[in-house]
């Protein structure tokens, strides 16, 4: 799991470094607007359900909240946000008679690159940053320990209505998948 969130680091870096020239050729929204799909002061929230955690959690429940703060018109017009993500999953297991649970409740902050498309009802991003993971064991012994990690990610927002995104990304916390509902809260 920790190997996907440094290729998604990698990607990123690519994409904030205005690598394609798709983009480049063709701007589509007013310089210091940003991105159409998530313009600056653009805010949302919203539940997310992780797939793909790990050990044998096969759920994650969490949350992100996100608000667009920065135009970038040097990088093509897209724009900066900052997102907060939350999630929790827990498992339990036996081995040869012993009986164990695993919680985590990774808590995540990134700054994200939404780029900007014609259609404003696709919002792709990826972002950069870190989290803090509380795991907690009833395994004595286990050596798993809380602690801070990088964090890499790339999703994509789908403007169903007016206030309503289907939500997804990829990447590090509670589960390699999460797909949610944000709201909007308020802004552009």
């Amino acid at each position: 799991m920790r190997r996907t969130p440094v290729m998604l680091a990698l990607v990123g870096a690519w994409a904030l470094a205005g690598a394609s020239p798709a983009f480049a050729q063709k701007k589509t929204v007013s310089s210091g607007t940003g991105s159409k799909a998530f313009p600056v002061g653009y805010t949302d929230i919203g539940p997310t359900v992780g797939l793909g955690g790990l050990g044998q959690a096969s759920l994650a429940i969490g949350g992100r909240f996100e608000r667009g703060f920065r135009a970038m018109p040097e990088f093509n017009n897209g724009t900066l946000s900052f997102e907060i993500g939350a999630d929790w999953y827990h498992y339990s297991n036996s081995f040869v008679g012993v009986n164990y649970s695993f919680t985590y409740i990774p808590i995540s902050a990134t700054v994200n690159y939404h780029f900007p498309l014609t259609d404003a009802r696709f919002d792709p991003f990826v972002g950069l940053g870190l989290g803090y993971e509380n795991i907690s064991t009833s395994f004595a012994g286990s050596g798993y320990s809380s602690g801070i990690y990088f964090v890499g990610r790339a999703g994509m927002r789908y403007r169903w209505k007016p206030n309503l995104s289907l939500y997804g990304d990829l990447g590090a916390g509670a589960a390699t998948l999460n797909v949610g509902l944000m709201w909007k809260m308020g802004g552009k």
